[in-house]
């Protein structure tokens, strides 16, 4: 393979060596949990992993046909199982009895997936793999493509592959154009780049076909085999099938055994089903007790050496929803947007200017300021939905700004007629629930401080909104086991260390919520901010009300169903319900209402039960560090049904995943009809 040695190239050697030492370091760390694992399965346990892990695969396969029906009828009924058990033995199943489609549906998966090459005075340099994630946007490692620059030089080779006949295909080569798209990012090694037309005018997409990539979960499990497609050393187009087992799933990581080359980089790693579960990233170096690697001869490991002299151990892979999750929160332009709507809904990437979209019905209220009226497009129900006197109103949460009304109605009936079914109750439709709307106001209102970058900090005003914000974060810390030491010293290091040690105390508050959740730090920040800045600032509080009460009912019965943030707001609006509507069923999924610096801050102030709620739900995830104050146990509550759910991993405070259990929708659809 020839080599071209310019300062990008040497760059990204540089980047690839300390990936190769993050990777051993994440596996060193993360040895107890895969002894643990593997002391499970020597004992006959196939699928190590969590029963919520084991729940959210098996309804994944079966909801994907990933294995016949008639199969899972003959086994799983064939004698008693418990719930772990019959989970175990479809995901079991799925792996021996293949259908005929695998080999094809894998021959589909391998056209998408593509050489990278450097060209560089008239010279050529296989660096890596990627493959398509959709019609015209390319996915594969940072270390590979390090910058929109270095992105110019190189091409994408499609079909560069053997065929049946053992002959090499006719490689078509596309230019990557990073101008029109180039996201990427180090710590998750990946990067996301435009590609230019087939022939000048077809998405490459089109040609080779995409892969639809999930921020779902339920993808797979410990104990479960992957597949990697790549280009080894720059070789054609090879696979690794069927001897690949994943063997430790970290936040943002997975480790499997395979047999992968350095020329995988940016391959992707599919499951049975040929979901994309990982970005393929990085072999993981046998190493000493220094942390040093070591080659396969047992002795110290030198740069000099060449990674061929290596003793991999495993491979690790950057999982796909905590890439989906990162480029959502790179603030792309209206253009990009749109590029990445393209990807697919489950993606969860959807364009803030919807293409074709109808204009969905606004609401304008009166009393609010021009920029307030502007950012109210709050959805009404259809005349005469559930016979007219009954009304469904969701209520969403922060950080829904340049969505769509209309998508938002679409994503949170869907979660609810999945939970529908699975409770035996017919479904709704979309039109027949109110959507009030006040995403982009908030956003407004919140300026700045809507969305956040770097490492999370205390806020840099002073006054309620801050004190509103450390109660939140601390005493939601405190919930969670962090030492009573660390809390009751908060003040006194802020004022011996000065803004540092108020920084180190809420970064170290954080790091305990999100440890002990399946959500990550900016998350529960970010969602923290938003409910103490509704809380503290009247301005804020009355002109969300405001635009909220804009897209209610005004008589007969309410079923209102609210979500994090829009939980607090909606029990503020209980109180000042019109006289028309004379009893609701309220719902309330990851609330923060259980935190006494969020109900003491309440209108009516302090916990109660809004005089004409009949019923009251109030489901929480453990997982959600939002819902940490739950259950609700204030006996001023009143009675509240308050069902614990298990969210799937990475979906903890996802209004989908809440709505999709039984024991959430049930009551709501029963209270519909």
């Amino acid at each position: 393979m020839p080599t071209i040695d310019t300062p990008e190239v040497e760059q990204s050697r540089v980047e690839q060596r300390r990936q190769v030492a993050d990777a051993a370091r994440r596996y060193h760390d993360s040895a107890q949990a895969r002894e643990q694992a593997e002391a499970r399965t020597a004992k006959g346990v196939p699928f190590p992993d969590t029963p919520q892990a084991l729940a959210a695969r098996a309804e994944r396969i079966l909801s994907r046909g990933g294995v016949p029906t008639t199969a899972v009828v003959a086994h799983i009924h064939a004698e008693p199982l418990d719930l772990p058990q019959a989970h175990e033995r479809i995901i079991g199943l799925a792996h021996d009895l293949q259908a005929a489609n695998f080999l094809p549906r894998g021959a589909r998966a391998a056209r998408t997936v593509a050489r990278i090459t450097l060209r560089r005075d008239s010279r050529e340099l296989p660096l890596g793999t990627g493959f398509l994630v959709s019609p015209r946007l390319l996915m594969t490692n940072h270390h590979v493509l390090p910058g929109a620059d270095f992105a110019r030089t190189c091409l994408a080779e499609f079909d560069a592959q053997v065929g049946i006949d053992n002959a090499p295909d006719d490689i078509v080569r596309v230019e990557l154009i990073p101008d029109e798209l180039f996201i990427a990012h180090e710590s998750l090694d990946y990067a996301l780049v435009a590609l230019t037309p087939v022939g000048g005018d077809v998405p490459p997409g089109e040609v080779f076909g995409w892969n639809r990539l999930s921020g779902r979960t339920g993808k797979l499990v410990v104990g479960e085999l992957v597949n990697v497609i790549g280009h080894p050393n720059g070789r054609l187009k090879e696979i690794a099938l069927r001897d690949n087992r994943l063997i430790t799933r970290l936040d943002d990581f997975l480790h499997y055994r395979t047999d992968t080359e350095p020329g995988n980089s940016g391959s992707p790693v599919f499951n049975d089903q040929w979901e994309v579960v990982a970005l393929h990233h990085m072999g993981v170096p046998d190493t000493d007790a220094s942390g040093r690697p070591l080659r396969k001869d047992g002795a110290v490991w030198q740069p000099s050496d060449g990674e061929a002299a290596l003793s991999w151990v495993a491979n690790e892979g950057v999982r796909i929803s905590s890439v989906l999750r990162h480029v959502a929160a790179s603030r792309p332009t209206p253009t990009q947007c749109a590029l990445l709507a393209e990807m697919g809904p489950e993606a969860g990437l959807g364009s803030h200017e919807p293409q074709g979209a109808a204009e969905p019905e606004s609401v304008r209220p009166t009393g609010l300021t021009a920029a307030e009226r502007r950012a109210a497009t709050g959805l009404r129900a259809r005349d005469g939905a559930f016979g007219g006197h009954r009304h469904l109103v969701y209520l969403h949460g922060r950080s829904q700004h340049g969505k769509d009304p209309e998508a938002l109605r679409q994503e949170w009936t869907g979660g609810l007629n999945k939970g529908l079914a699975a409770a035996g109750l017919r479904s709704v439709d979309p039109v027949d629930a109110w959507c009030p709307f006040y995403g982009d106001l908030m956003a407004e209102l919140m300026g700045a401080r809507e969305s956040l970058g770097g490492v999370p900090s205390p806020p840099d005003s002073v006054g309620s909104e801050t004190k509103a914000y450390e109660q939140m974060l601390l005493d939601a810390a405190a919930r969670v086991g962090m030492p009573e030491g660390d809390y009751e010293r908060k003040d006194a290091m802020a004022a011996e260390e000065g803004l540092d040690g108020a920084v180190r105390t809420f970064r170290r508050a954080l790091g305990w919520v999100a440890a002990r959740s399946d959500l990550d730090e900016r998350t529960i920040d970010a969602v923290f901010r938003d409910v103490a800045r509704y809380l503290s600032e009247p301005r804020v509080r009355e002109a969300v009300l405001d635009i909220v009460s804009a897209t209610m009912p005004d008589r007969g019965e309410l079923v209102f169903v609210t979500h994090s943030l829009g939980t607090v707001v909606g029990v503020d609006l209980m109180s000042r319900l019109p006289s028309g509507i004379d009893r609701a069923v309220l719902v309330t999924l990851g609330s923060p209402l259980g935190m006494d610096a969020v109900n003491d801050r309440l209108l009516t102030a302090g916990p109660h039960r809004p005089g004409n709620v009949r019923t009251w739900l109030n489901a929480w995830c453990p997982a959600d560090a939002v819902a940490i104050g739950c259950p609700l146990r204030d006996g001023r509550w009143g009675r509240v049904e308050q069902p614990e759910v298990a969210n799937g991993k990475d979906k903890a405070h996802n209004i989908a995943e809440y709505l999709a259990h039984a024991s959430v929708a049930g009551p709501i659809g029963r209270a519909l009809h």
